[in-house]
């Protein structure tokens, strides 16, 4: 297996990036010094909700513990968090089993909760540490209208072929990610030359629900945890087609940590209240952050927690 390499130029853009997220740079070196160090953990989240709630909710968790916690929000792509994990920026941040695996390396296609696991302890790099699989998973999907499915007989992945073209509203680097444009060429025989994306970065949101429904895409990535809201707060009609073939790997949930970082116990922790969360939860918890309620992450997560 090849391991992708992060190299001292995309550290850098990383950096520039952060520092761009927020007034109090986030690239600054997680924690203090001395023995306020033994017991500070500095949580990242990538740049869309649910992150940003299962961030609030370690966060509570580890205060609860005895832990100093500051949460360095909203830092970006894939691409970019895991960059400041590396730098030191940050000591953990949530991920997403399959999509963390593919990009390190290679994952079979097809596999199951096990393999992934396996594959993660290949492929990790030895600086990064992956914590226990949570029972919550949020997993890509491929979306169309009612009205689309309907007109193409569209029911799975494979039946894009019937379109003349495929446009995917989707964030920027899912062009790259091996679902993408490729997996439907490579997995499902989708002609590449038809294939295009439409990029747009709000994670699946609004803006990307707007695209498909509004015909500036016949097909957007969103997630399966992720309400497909119209502007009004309704939901819009989409369908999530099938994906027979696996394309997509299994997503659950997990913590990521500069290994040997965090305080001890830590891990424990997050360990623990991971175990706690289910995939209803996390549709319920999108829904009240981006549905007519507008409640804030951290709300959210509080209130989730006065629940365990």
């Amino acid at each position: 297996m090849h391991t992708k390499r992060i190299t001292p130029a995309l550290i850098a853009a990383a950096a520039f990036t952060l520092a761009a997220c927020a007034s109090e740079d986030p690239t600054a070196p997680a924690g203090g010094s001395g023995d306020a160090r033994d017991k500070t953990v500095t949580i990242g989240t990538a740049n869309f909700p649910e992150s940003e709630i299962i961030g609030q909710i370690w966060a509570q968790a580890l205060r609860d513990a005895g832990y100093d916690v500051d949460v360095k929000s909203g830092i970006g792509s894939r691409e970019v968090y895991l960059s400041a994990l590396q730098d030191g920026a940050i000591d953990v941040v949530p991920e997403y089993a399959g999509n963390l695996t593919q990009f390190f390396g290679d994952l079979e296609q097809g596999a199951d909760e096990a393999k992934v696991r396996d594959a993660l302890n290949d492929v990790l790099p030895d600086t990064l540490q992956a914590g226990e699989f949570s029972p919550a998973e949020s997993k890509d999907a491929y979306r169309v209208t009612r009205e689309t499915a309907d007109e193409y007989k569209l029911s799975s992945i494979a039946d894009l072929s019937k379109l003349d073209s495929v446009t995917i509203a989707a964030p920027p680097e899912f062009a790259e990610r091996p679902y993408g444009p490729k997996g439907l060429t490579d997995v499902y025989g989708i002609d590449a030359s038809t294939v295009s994306v439409t990029p747009i970065s709000d994670g699946g949101g609004p803006l990307t629900v707007a695209a498909l429904v509004q015909g500036t895409a016949n097909v957007a990535n969103i997630f399966t945890t992720s309400p497909a809201l119209l502007d009004n707060g309704e939901e819009a009609d989409l369908v999530i087609l099938d994906d027979p073939e696996h394309l997509i790997p299994p997503q659950n949930v997990v913590p990521v940590v500069r290994a040997g970082e965090l305080p001890d116990g830590a891990l424990d922790v997050i360990n623990n209240i991971d175990a706690k969360l289910t995939t209803q939860d996390l549709v319920d918890m999108n829904l009240r952050n981006v549905g007519k309620e507008r409640a804030e992450p951290k709300q959210i997560a509080q209130e989730w927690m006065n629940t365990q």
